[in-house]
């Protein structure tokens, strides 16, 4: 590997094209890694349509006006946008330093939602009405504290160079700083996001080179939890029922199997090019419930088809692509473990979401990343976005 010493020789020594290509090679714009950007911002953008597809008929949704989730949708994106940049002006070094008090203020936002502030969606008492039709989901910003919280605690002694590896009672810690926000979203409850972080946390055990056994530990006390968790019936009923549909598809298709029954119909008839955008039977019919949040996949799969799906899911793939190129070359644990983090989480959310709507995976109720509505989960993801660009923007470039 090139040290950063390497590095700087190669920007410094003479060049041909002069100093005005050194100073271009060096600007933060051209450290950024603009496949990744462009990936993100394509799926973000084009989702919108899907958005505004599921949506448009529903009136009492849209209170009559059928552009109302489209713009919200774009402002939500925007505002995304604006909090990449803020990160990546803030820097990997110095976002670093403000970890302890983002998770400080995640964990208070989380408290939040369990106390009167908190209101109930969908049988989750996970939300925090802040009115005008505004809403936070705290659980979204919690899997970006769990990344950053682990990376900070399992990377100190590494990158000061006083070990190779992160240490057990680093490991031990870090475990702890996310073990708490977990428990209190299990309390919601809230299972699918769970999901979501248990595999964000065991993705950062294999990236940072914490012992194997570790990551063993981690599984057995997985299943062990989950076991737990179902005998002492923290579930509410229609969770268990989601999971009861999904271990038997004919179980009720009219009752808890009627989601995912509609999402296979309406993506099956798609085609292979799809019905067209707008015209889609069961996406104009309003046969597939939240299709705007959890289900926007079944409005690609309907009305662009296989290869309209095929798309988002390479999209999603060159996100995740880039996400490893990062990790790879960053020039620290800390990098590293963030942008190990951010792929486990985009990955499995990714799979669970696009799983759940063809029925090869437990209804969950977790969104699509860039491409469901929700200025929570859309927040977060291009929060992660910022992070991996502010990782990547750390590194040595040559000229």
């Amino acid at each position: 590997m090139t040290s950063y010493g390497s590095y700087r020789q190669l920007r410094l020594a003479p060049q041909r094209g002069g100093a005005s290509k050194a100073l271009a090679k060096d600007s933060p714009l051209w450290r950024l890694d603009w496949i990744l950007l462009l990936a993100a911002l394509i799926l973000s953008l084009g989702s919108s349509l899907l958005v505004w597809s599921a949506t448009r008929g529903r009136d009492s949704l849209t209170h009559g006006d059928p552009q109302y989730f489209l713009f919200r949708h774009l402002t939500n994106v925007l505002i995304g946008l604006v909090l990449c940049a803020v990160v990546i002006a803030i820097g990997s070094r110095r976002f670093r330093t403000l970890v302890p008090f983002l998770y400080i203020g995640v964990i208070l936002l989380l408290a939040a939602t369990l106390s009167p502030l908190g209101s109930t969606i969908n049988g989750q008492h996970s939300w925090i009405q802040l009115g005008g039709g505004f809403s936070i989901q705290p659980a979204e910003f919690a899997k970006l504290a769990i990344v950053l919280a682990m990376a900070v605690v399992l990377s100190d002694q590494v990158d000061a160079g006083e070990r190779e590896f992160p240490s057990h009672r680093a490991v031990f810690r870090g475990l702890v700083w996310a073990t708490l926000p977990m428990a209190v979203v299990m309390l919601m409850p809230d299972a699918g996001s769970v999901m979501v972080m248990a595999a964000i946390v065991l993705g950062i055990l294999l990236g940072s080179g914490a012992a194997n056994r570790w990551v063993l530990c981690l599984l057995l006390t997985g299943t062990a939890g989950c076991v737990a968790v179902w005998k002492l019936g923290v579930l509410s009923k229609y969770q268990i029922d989601r999971f009861a549909a999904f271990a038997n598809p004919a179980l009720d298709p009219s009752g808890v199997g009627y989601n995912t029954a509609q999402a296979r119909i309406a993506i099956g008839s798609g085609g292979l090019t799809g019905k067209g955008l707008f015209h889609g039977t069961q996406t104009t019919g309003q046969f597939v419930p939240e299709q705007q949040t959890d289900f926007v996949f079944t409005v690609a799969g309907e009305e662009l088809g296989f290869l309209g799906a095929l798309a988002i899911i390479l999209l999603v793939g060159v996100v995740l692509w880039r996400a490893c190129r990062i990790a790879r070359h960053a020039t620290d644990l800390y990098g590293t473990i963030v942008a190990a983090g951010v792929i486990a989480w985009f990955s499995f959310q990714a799979f669970e979401n696009i799983g759940m709507c063809l029925g090869i995976m437990p209804v969950a109720g977790i969104p699509l990343p860039f491409v469901s509505y929700g200025g929570s989960s859309m927040f977060a993801v291009w929060l992660a976005i910022g992070l991996l660009q502010a990782v990547q923007s750390q590194r040595p470039i040559a000229a």
